[in-house]
């Protein structure tokens, strides 16, 4: 869960009272789970709704995405390789924190929550189009921000 919130904050600070604010939520609102599914998938939406309020609260313009992350699977991964590998994804994870929120929002919906436009239309309260030039333009960020680190290295 404080994985979730992290990607839908400015900072870990940030994610850390997302969290705590989402399990207050869940504690208060428990009388609401009904039952009809894993309880963990009630925490998510009860968590994400959260994110998704602070995100709200704190920027008007919500409308702007971002994110990619690779898995890659290999038995041989050495100690270099992990360290390399973990380095990119503290890279990636702060430069989707610094996106404009709604770049944010729309990415790890569509991404990470595998919602579609019109699902992150309603929850955002814009267009289908809206999300989809917002995840579009989040993209283009990322890539822009991975060339300019892959520029500083080389």
């Amino acid at each position: 869960m404080f994985g979730m919130c992290l990607r839908y904050s400015h900072s870990r600070e940030d994610a850390e009272d997302i969290l705590q604010d989402g399990f207050i939520a869940v504690f208060r609102d428990f009388r609401q789970y009904k039952g009809d599914g894993p309880i963990e998938a009630w925490v998510r939406r009860v968590i994400l709704n959260t994110a998704l309020r602070h995100l709200r609260r704190q920027t008007k313009d919500i409308f702007i995405q971002a994110e990619n992350e690779e898995n890659q699977a290999s038995d041989e991964i050495t100690e270099e390789d992990h360290f390399e590998k973990e380095m990119m994804i503290q890279y990636l994870l702060k430069t989707i924190q610094q996106m404009p929120p709604g770049f944010r929002a729309v990415l790890n919906l569509y991404i990470l929550e595998g919602r579609s436009h019109e699902q992150i239309a309603g929850t955002l309260g814009i267009s289908p189009g809206t999300s989809k030039s917002q995840l579009n333009r989040a993209k283009e960020y990322l890539r822009k921000a991975l060339a300019r680190s892959l520029q500083a290295k080389g």
